[in-house]
């Protein structure tokens, strides 16, 4: 009887719903919950899994694979570069030339530096006493040698015309301590200053291409004077009573000629103030053989002398 009831009602249900699903099978199917929702997948599994056919097309551009179109277009380089290329080897032409120029020049300055010190070293026998023309007569025989040697770096700067000022340092310490002996020797000689031309003179330079600059040859006056302290002691020593006082009457006008300039807070500065000490070094001896007595009572007061501050 079980059996005819389960017949008739499979019967009745697939006449009421064809599609349904077999009870039967009800039986092995598991069992949820109303409320419970099914399991979902992440979304960038599912879009990373998601093909679509113009999908291809809209991502090449935002792809982070690049392909190269033609090997022979990535290659070249951009315009740029050849400027730049060309420009950094302008620039090597011109400093190798310029470091070429420099050897040359170094090469004359220390000739000049050379002669100078043989002339320093016969003028210093000035302080021993020793006959001064004789001395005088050693040191110019170097002259002529400083008037070559000069003469042949106005010939290199010829090679670069507008050039001066640019190599100008590498020979201006040189020029100031030949200009330093040129003046001593001259006022040794004359007892006055060496000015500006006749020192121009002296090393045969011209002043349109090749000369002496001013802040060179007021610089080397003022080495110049840093020699009289010492010579005054030492002539007092050998007796010339008489030699401060030309002394100091020469460097208080030249004192007071130097007063005259506006010079800056630099090295030629320090160097004029210096003159100030060497002239109050020759004073205090001046005054010390004066109040000695032994300077004779005809010669007449310095005419210049001052206290320095």
């Amino acid at each position: 009887m079980n059996s005819a009831y389960r017949s008739v009602h499979l019967t009745a249900s697939r006449l009421i719903n064809p599609n349904h699903i077999s009870s039967s099978l009800l039986h092995f199917l598991p069992l949820y919950s109303i409320n419970a929702a099914p399991p979902r997948r992440s979304t960038p599994l599912r879009r990373r899994n998601l093909v679509t056919p113009f999908s291809s097309s809209s991502s090449s551009s935002s792809s982070s694979f690049y392909i190269p179109m033609a090997a022979g277009d990535a290659q070249v380089p951009p315009p740029e570069s050849h400027l730049l290329e060309k420009q950094f080897e302008s620039f090597r032409v011109q400093l190798e030339e310029s470091a070429a120029l420099r050897e040359k020049i170094r090469a004359v300055v220390m000739e000049i530096e050379s002669a100078t010190r043989l002339i320093q070293a016969n003028l210093l026998l000035v302080h021993q006493s020793r006959p001064i023309p004789e001395i005088i007569e050693k040191a110019k025989e170097k002259i002529n040698d400083l008037k070559k040697f000069y003469g042949q770096l106005a010939e290199i700067l010829q090679k670069c015309p507008g050039q001066y000022y640019r190599y100008h340092g590498d020979w201006r310490s040189e020029t100031q301590a030949v200009v330093s002996q040129l003046a001593f020797m001259h006022w040794l000689e004359t007892g006055t200053l060496l000015v500006h031309t006749e020192a121009e003179a002296k090393l045969g330079l011209n002043s349109l291409e090749f000369g002496l600059e001013t802040e060179d040859y007021l610089t080397g006056i003022c080495f110049m004077s840093n020699d009289l302290p010492r010579y005054v002691v030492n002539r007092v020593t050998a007796g010339d009573y008489d030699c401060p006082r030309k002394v100091m009457n020469f460097l208080t006008d030249l004192h007071a000629a130097f007063r005259m300039l506006n010079l800056r807070n630099d090295f030629l500065r320090k160097k004029f103030d210096s003159m100030k000490y060497d002239l109050r070094r020759v004073e205090e001896v001046y005054y010390d053989v004066k109040i000695r007595g032994l300077i004779s009572g005809g010669d007449p007061p310095p005419p210049n002398v001052q206290d320095q501050p």
